[in-house]
């Protein structure tokens, strides 16, 4: 496999970086960049020796949420890829984490009205006030609750998650998603 593989927790990780990067007037695919979603954090050390210095030595990237960063670390360290990682040496190997997730990192970036209007936007408002009820959501911020919204429904965050990089102001990109696409 010649080219860069992106390793990504997964399916909404994989599509928010396809969408920024044709939003940026990218072509990964031509570039030699495939971004695989592998099914959580927890596989990341089998991918890593499959594809990194021990295996095939592809140039490898990645993005995960801050939740899963320690097993991102351990799997590149495992993998031959440093010892003892910061988070900024895990970003100059091309590693980079979502502070909570990719979700809370595009609420922050857009804010909370501008994922209201999305949300409108796809005929969800009802839903979205019905969970904003619940005892449950009581007492959290609105950001909380639309990062709880957007994990209630199979398939919300995979949509949401083209929506959402698509109403992003490319000034406002999130720090994670656009220091990885700066790396590739």
């Amino acid at each position: 496999m010649d080219g860069t593989v992106v390793l990504v927790e997964g399916l909404s990780d994989r599509l928010a970086l396809e969408t920024l990067a044709a939003r940026r007037e990218r072509d990964l695919d031509a570039e030699g960049v495939a971004i695989v979603p592998m099914g959580g954090a927890k596989p990341i050390g089998r991918f890593l020796r499959q594809l990194g210095p021990q295996g095939r030595d592809v140039r490898l990237a990645g993005l995960c949420d801050a939740g899963e960063e320690p097993d991102f670390r351990r799997g590149l360290e495992q993998a031959g890829l440093g010892t003892d990682l910061t988070r900024a040496q895990m970003e100059r190997l091309g590693f980079y984490v979502c502070d909570v997730d990719l979700e809370d990192e595009l609420i922050r970036a857009l804010g909370a009205a501008a994922v209201e209007r999305v949300i409108e936007a796809e005929g969800e408002l009802g839903s979205w006030r019905t969970l904003r009820k619940q005892p449950a959501q009581q007492g959290r911020t609105r950001e909380a609750q639309l990062r709880r919204f957007m994990g209630t429904r199979g398939g919300r965050k995979i949509r949401y998650a083209v929506l959402l990089v698509d109403a992003l102001d490319l000034d406002r990109v999130p720090r994670p998603l656009d220091r990885l696409l700066a790396h590739l």
